[in-house]
């Protein structure tokens, strides 16, 4: 068997590691291959804690927003099946789960990311159980496959074309849903976790045999505009359809598949001319009344006997498919014997032969409805004259009597008057580009009276009362509930409402109403339909940010909230107003511990150590007044850098200063100081090992120095040949010199003082330790005072420089030398 291989390997950015490889079968079956790994969570995910990949055909890397990164890959409508396995240290037990603030789950969704925020209770949507293969059903409704599930140490899935649909498929990992997950903030610490994962696509390389081995042939429809049925007999309807002779095995089947490309009211199939021939003992047709031409159909998947989406015996009466959506229809046609058992039918060897006949009803370009009675409008698009946002537009109505002056347009004339009991339909079309798909539908409706319409909204097709995705009907009867429907209006006279993240294609919007002379009618009722990058702009409380995915085609939005807000949209208030400012005055307000440094360093003439603790405390204050939203005099980017880099230099430099080198020395350690400490503020300044960085750094600068200094004042004695020879004389001269060494260290400091500073400097590394992002307020005032304590502890340990040279031991020549003097003093005594 022969493979073409190629290499997809790619390193996922963010905290994610994934390398991959492709194996394509020349015979039945190709094979591509990819594997993730890496963490998220914590400080890994830059302020969310999220992650997110998809599956497909061509695997690329490069989507990163909020923490999250993604392998866009499109499933083929040929692939047959996809394997998943995941591995994490994630061990979430079912009985026990608490907040999901800090639950790790996965989420999926076909077509866009999941975002479990937008639901109004953070329970909406979330399965208590580990997902499955089972988790992968085969309904048609958007909000059955919009669910997450708690993480577990072990995924494995295998996922066939019978059980989901080819497109983009997209799993989410969260490390905690809500607010808190959007608001801005310095820090993003907690609970890290780690992943690796295979995810292996297989796919046919013949497009006509499709299912699991690919081993189902598939028979495609055309659809001829200009077939006209002799049994249809529906009038105002424009049909395209077909019909094919087929002949089968009782004990067999056949599938086929259609493509519907334009919207259409209905797809109906029959079965025409059946007849069953029996080889076995009896020669010729047979009665089939008490046989079943049983006909399974399912959209984008190939249906079975327990999973489809409609199903009928067409050898009783056709199958009709109302509202169908656009795409591909898959159709199954299973002979089944009603009065024979199977072993009976197996031995009979019929054959069934007949004439399969398939319509795809339309109506004409100004009506719909299953009768073609209700009005019918395509929106066309205005792009928005939004400078530097991509794809928002609104819609209008392509008719005379809307004016395109205006976002807006009023529904009274266009609204149906046909009949259905006391309601009718006014059915809108609107086309989201697929570059658009990371977008946001608004809707809404404002009216001089009480609005009593009801809005439905449906993903490839007409909506109906009973197949929809979205819908409106009331401020407590709506799709609230659902990951990807959000309401925020709800009045009698105002509905205001958002699709979130909208898949690119044809979106159809129904509106249910009572019958009313529209012309006669003096209640101005007006609608709109936009296409926006965030919802409400992010409720002025954040920056909308766009990215694009891998594939460089498609645009996806997400807010950056400010410092009193979170949520999806920035809506919710996540730091109140006298919370802030209480913020305020901790986070700034302990800054002024700088104070003592910085008045020490000016008393003692310390010039550049008090320049450098005085615009430490101010780089800090000026940073954390823009943190919380309260003067920005400069970037964040440039505040956060200063505040950190001087924060580390002031650390290193109050133990360089501990020691009493010559200047020249200081500065050559200096400079290599601010280059690493400037280093680790760019990269990374939020990092916990920063602090042993940062004091590793400081003790190794402090004791390069104490030894520059010790070592210039106490050289090390040149020993003679008699003194090497004599041990006992070198082991007296080292243990001298150790005796000495001791004295200095002792005399250095004041211990008292140093002692103090070590305990506030570990202070200091409690509280940044200790720092999450609901207590980050807290802690990290505590950090602010207890680093500039212990650099002032440390300044004041220092003690007088001590220098012992003169009280080196003395030598044996020194010795013999006052002996000397001594006899000659004698000498003279005596004469």
């Amino acid at each position: 068997m022969d493979h073409l291989f190629t290499d997809v390997s790619g390193a996922l950015g963010g905290g994610w590691g994934g390398v991959g490889e492709g194996f394509w079968d020349l015979d039945e079956i190709w094979e591509t291959e990819v594997a993730l790994g890496g963490r998220w969570g914590g400080g890994e995910f830059d302020g969310a804690g999220e992650g997110f990949w998809d599956l497909g055909e061509i695997w690329d890397t490069g989507l990163h927003w909020e923490g999250m990164d993604e392998v866009r890959v499109d499933l083929p409508p040929w692939f047959s099946s996809v394997t998943i396995a995941l591995e994490s240290n994630i061990g979430v037990d079912l009985k026990r789960i608490g907040k999901v603030s800090t639950l790790p789950m996965i989420c999926f969704r076909e077509g866009s990311p999941p975002l479990p925020d937008v639901y109004n209770t953070s329970l909406t949507g979330l399965v208590i159980d580990h997902i499955s293969n089972s988790s992968f059903g085969g309904s048609q409704d958007l909000q059955m496959v919009e669910k997450c599930y708690p993480m577990q140490k072990s995924v494995s899935l295998m996922l066939t074309n019978e059980q989901i649909r080819p497109g983009i498929w997209y799993f989410g990992l969260f490390n905690g849903i809500g607010p808190l997950r959007t608001q801005s903030k310095m820090i993003n610490r907690g609970h890290s976790y780690s992943f690796s994962g295979n995810i292996t696509v297989e796919g046919c390389t013949n497009s006509a045999m499709l299912g699991k081995f690919c081993n189902q042939t598939i028979s495609l429809l055309s659809c001829s505009d200009t077939y006209i049925s002799p049994e249809s007999g529906i009038a105002n309807m424009t049909p395209c359809g077909g019909t094919e002779e087929s002949c089968l095995d009782v004990a067999g089947s056949k599938v086929y598949s259609l493509d519907v490309v334009s919207i259409a009211e209905k797809i109906i199939i029959t079965a025409l001319n059946i007849t069953f021939t029996q080889s076995q003992r009896s020669n010729g047709a047979i009665n089939s009344s008490g046989h079943s031409l049983m006909c399974y159909v399912r959209h984008g998947t190939l249906p079975q006997p327990q999973l489809y989406d409609y199903s009928a015996d067409i050898n009783r009466s056709p199958l009709v498919i109302p509202l169908p959506r656009l795409g591909r229809w898959y159709i199954k046609i299973l002979p089944a014997n009603l009065s024979e058992s199977t072993s009976a039918i197996q031995e009979m060897n019929t054959t069934i032969c007949y004439s399969l006949e398939w319509q795809v009803l339309r109506c004409p370009a100004d009506k719909a409805g299953l009768n073609c009675t209700t009005a019918k409008y395509t929106l066309q698009t205005f792009l928005k004259r939004t400078p530097y946002v991509a794809f928002e537009s609104y819609y209008l109505p392509i008719s005379g009597e809307v004016s395109s002056g205006s976002a807006s347009f009023p529904l009274g004339p266009l609204l149906s008057n046909s009949s259905d009991g006391d309601y009718s339909w006014t059915f809108f079309l609107l086309d989201i580009p697929d570059g658009a798909a990371g977008g946001n539908i608004h809707v809404r409706v404002t009216s001089e009276a009480k609005i009593s319409g009801e809005i439905y909204a449906r993903y490839g097709g007409f909506p109906s009362l009973s197949n929809w995705d979205y819908f409106y009907s009331n401020s407590t009867s709506n799709s609230n509930g659902s990951m990807f429907f959000k309401l925020y209006d709800a009045s009698d006279k105002f509905i205001s409402f958002y699709i979130i993240y909208a898949r690119g294609g044809t979106w159809s919007l129904g509106l249910r109403h009572p019958i009313s002379n529209r012309h006669g009618s003096t209640v101005e009722t007006t609608m709109s339909i936009s296409l926006e990058r965030c919802p409400e702009k992010c409720s002025s409380h954040g920056a909308c940010k766009s990215v694009l995915d891998s594939s460089g085609l498609t645009f996806y939005s997400f807010c950056d909230c400010d410092r009193r807000n979170g949520g999806f949209d920035c809506s919710v208030e996540v730091v109140s107003s006298s919370g802030q400012m209480w913020q305020s005055i901790s986070l700034i307000g302990s800054n002024a511990a700088a104070l003592l440094p910085a008045y020490w360093a000016l008393r003692h003439k310390a010039f550049a150590e008090w320049v450098l603790y005085t615009s430490s405390g101010i780089s800090s204050g000026l940073y954390h007044a823009c943190d919380l939203g309260t003067w920005c005099p400069l970037s964040y980017h440039v505040l956060q850098f200063m505040d950190f880099w001087l924060s580390f230099m002031a650390v290193v430099s109050t133990f360089v200063y501990l020691s009493t080198i010559d200047e020249v020395t200081k500065r050559a350690i200096h400079t290599v100081v601010a280059i690493l400490t400037a280093l680790m503020a760019e990269s990374g300044p939020t990092k916990s090992s920063n602090i042993i960085l940062v004091v590793a750094i400081g003790t190794l600068a402090l004791f390069i120095g104490f030894l520059i200094e010790f070592f210039s004042h106490h050289r090390w004695i040149s020993f003679s040949t008699e003194i090497c020879l004599n041990m006992l004389n070198r082991w007296e001269t080292v243990k001298a010199w150790i005796h000495n060494f001791i004295r200095s260290l002792l005399k250095r400091f004041r211990w008292g003082f140093l002692l103090a500073g070590f305990t506030a400097l570990a202070m200091a590394a409690i509280s940044w330790k200790l720092e999450t992002s609901q207590n980050y307020w807290i802690w990290h005032s505590a950090w602010h005072v207890s680093i500039y304590t212990s650099s002032f502890l440390f300044l004041c340990s220092k003690a007088t420089a001590v220098n012992c040279e003169n009280e080196q031991p003395r030598s044996e020549n020194y010795e013999l030398a006052r002996q000397n003097s001594f006899s000659g003093s004698n000498e003279r005594g005596g004469r």
